[in-house]
């Protein structure tokens, strides 16, 4: 079916929703064999002891809107030569890795972002001399790895990085993950190289929370019993781990929910120090839209994953499956797609949802090995096949989302999906999972994805996927600022907005004035147009963050053109590397280099990210004093009359048994309204 560009305005009966639900059916890791987590690298044979980590610290400071996350190890080297310590860490989605610092032999060294090419250069020419040097780079999606040259023998070296990386609230909930556990997708440095997570003293982490809205309750998800909570005022929250001997192999997450029946709202963060040059702004628009929940029919196809990464699971996606199938209407269809090498067919076609055919695909899933490589097109292509257009159509994808065989290059999937009209939920089990490609699939059919921790709240991640599922979304949607000249904004091509979904743009601005910013789009085939004016700054210092973090949303955008070859190779790296370098993150195309200040002079590089850590430090320090700030900016003109949808839609906290119920409901309850009249269907 080809896709139709009208038919997104108001719907037609057929929908087809492709759900990568990962968080129904991941593996019960608690009962699974732990992958490693991020560690010291030592190559696999050697003969020297491995680097140890005496003390990891970990300080995280959330507020609205962002998080800065502050990493301090302490490394001790026991053999009798000098060795280069490797420290590899999951790369957190969409992080700025902005700062390395390390003290060696009582100096402090900091970090210079260059070139590839330049930082390795550098680095090596400095390792072969035995001088103290490091080096910061990033592997794609997968890792950091941080390098430190010549940490002496029988000696400490302390090494520090610190990123920072922006947060949503979904329906309601903020989510921090402090990502440790790897993903167990690199095949290539599990065969190289061997990890060393143990910290021997003691791992702890700090994470202060600041919020402008009221905060109804925080948690951390497996940690309840060693981590001490306190409220320090409304919305301002401390939360204190501490552990000896632990393991760096799970990851750590901070739930906290909003208070219930907020308002909608328009928040604008901006950073402008001089009112000769441009200012940068996040804008997060939190949409009070009244949504309601679909009624009727809908067939299912389940696409799940039988590679050998799943090895272990398949008894827990039977469970999955079982909970989703549990759910149906006795009208309702459903097929099962496995693939690894290939896709294949398990059930033979469409199966009526009866009580008898439940239980036999129940004992085929069951029966399922995982093995062999990953092949998501061909497990997606099937999917796609012999759809019926009369009834509305669910592809629910259960995948690490790392594709190795077959058909793997991005513009092939956004060409699959580009041809049928789709909408895709992805949720992308574990680290090192391929996030950029997920994003890629998502944004090509007009829907949304999100990541789930291998140690999550898998019941926490089901409640804030399912009203999406169950209620009408807006479709066509498109912000626009008017009245101030707003230039470079990212994500500016929204498409649908799903219910408890929150919004948010980054750009620049040429000066002050009074801004009117609209939302226009489409609900059940009626146009919708909502906006509010508010004023930009013309002075601004509270948030300089903001500028590296607008710039990573352009490096973001630059990639997605550049993998359905929408931009030239060697133009998409040129824009990677000219922003990393202007701004100071770590990229594809840019590696941090730390050595002393004398060095620097020494090569001739410009302090651009001391220049810039000053500024962000003093800010910092400032906000540290100050109460919490609400950033809203539509108090006087509501750009909604509607409050914004939260988790407990005004019934308090989560009941675990409505969570467990919602297991199920969350695959099997998508419904699409009866059509009121041609092209009005919602989807």
């Amino acid at each position: 079916m080809q896709r139709d560009a009208t038919k997104d305005t108001g719907g037609e009966v057929r929908t087809i929703a492709i759900i990568g639900l990962v968080a129904v059916l991941a593996w019960m890791w608690l009962g699974s064999s732990r992958a490693h987590g991020a560690g010291v690298l030592t190559p696999n044979g050697s003969a020297d002891q491995p680097i140890r980590i005496i003390d990891h610290q970990v300080n995280v400071v959330i507020n609205n809107g962002f998080a800065r996350t502050e990493v301090s190890q302490t490394f001790f080297n026991s053999n009798t030569t000098d060795l280069e310590a490797i420290y590899s860490f999951p790369v957190p989605e969409s992080a700025c890795l902005s700062e390395m610092t390390i003290v060696a032999s009582e100096e402090e060294l900091s970090g210079e972002v260059l070139s590839k090419e330049d930082a390795d250069r550098i680095y090596g020419a400095e390792k072969d001399k035995g001088n103290d040097a490091g080096k910061a780079v990033k592997n794609a999606y997968q890792t950091f790895e941080f390098y430190v040259a010549n940490v002496r023998a029988q000696s400490e070296t302390r090494m520090r990085f610190v990123y920072y990386e922006p947060l949503k609230i979904d329906t309601g909930v903020g989510r921090y993950v402090y990502p440790l556990e790897d993903g167990g997708t690199d095949e290539v440095a599990k065969s190289f190289w061997s990890p060393n997570e143990v910290v021997e003293n003691t791992f702890s982490a700090d994470i202060e929370l600041k919020s402008g809205w009221p905060v109804a309750d925080v948690r951390m998800p497996g940690f309840e019993a060693a981590a001490k909570v306190e409220q320090l005022e409304d919305g301002h929250y401390h939360a204190r781990l501490e552990m000896e001997n632990a393991s760096l192999s799970r990851d750590l997450v901070f739930y906290y929910r909003l208070a219930d029946n907020l308002p909608g709202r328009v928040e604008l963060i901006p950073y402008r120090a001089d009112k000769h040059k441009p200012g940068t702004f996040m804008l997060v628009v939190t949409p009070g839209i009244d949504l309601q929940p679909l009624t009727g029919g809908a067939d299912y196809v389940f696409v799940l994953d039988t590679s050998g990464s799943m090895k272990g699971k398949i008894q827990t996606l039977a469970n999955g499956v079982s909970k989703a199938l549990g759910q149906m209407n006795a009208t309702d269809r459903y097929r099962v797609v496995g693939f690894s090498n290939q896709g294949y067919d398990v059930t033979g076609g469409w199966v009526s949802a009866t009580e008898d055919n439940v239980r036999e695909t129940i004992s085929r899933v069951k029966r399922l090995c995982a093995n062999g490589s990953t092949n998501i097109y061909d497990g997606l292509h099937r999917a796609l096949r012999d759809l019926d257009d009369d009834r509305a159509t669910s592809v629910i994808l259960v995948t690490d989302g790392v594709t190795n065989t077959g058909i793997i290059e991005p513009k092939a999937f956004h060409d699959l999906l580009s041809h049928h009209d789709v909408r895709l939920f992805g949720f992308l089990m574990g680290n090192n999972a391929n996030w950029p490609l997920m994003r890629l699939i998502a944004e090509t059919s007009g829907g949304f994805y999100a990541s789930v921790s291998n140690a999550d709240d898998i019941i926490g991640q089901i409640m804030l996927t399912k009203s999406k599922v169950t209620h009408e979304c807006l479709h066509d949607a498109e912000p626009h600022i008017t009245g101030v000249n707003t230039f470079d904004v990212t994500d500016g091509a929204i498409g649908k907005i799903y219910r408890g979904q929150q919004l948010v743009l980054f750009g620049r601005y040429e000066g002050p004035g009074t801004a009117t910013v609209s939302l226009d789009a489409r609900l059940t085939g009626e146009d919708r147009h909502y906006d509010t004016t508010f004023e930009f700054p013309e002075l601004d210092t509270d948030n300089p963050e903001i500028e590296r973090l607008w710039a990573m949303d352009c490096i973001g955008d630059v990639e997605a053109l550049r993998m359905i070859d929408a931009m030239p190779a060697g133009e998409a790296e040129d824009a990677i590397r000219d922003l990393g370098v202007a701004y100071q993150l770590v990229t594809d195309e840019t590696s941090m280099v730390v050595l002393s200040d004398a060095v620097f002079e020494q090569y001739g590089i410009q302090r651009r990210n001391k220049d810039r850590t000053a500024v962000e430090h003093q800010a910092q320090a400032q906000r540290s004093q100050q109460p919490v700030r609400n950033h809203r900016v539509d108090n006087n003109k509501p750009m909604f009359d509607q409050p914004s949808h939260g988790v407990g839609n005004g019934g308090g906290a989560i009941d675990p048994v409505l969570g467990a119920v919602m297991l199920g409901l969350a695959v099997a309850a998508y419904r699409v309204r009866p059509v009121s009249g041609p092209g009005k269907a919602n989807r």
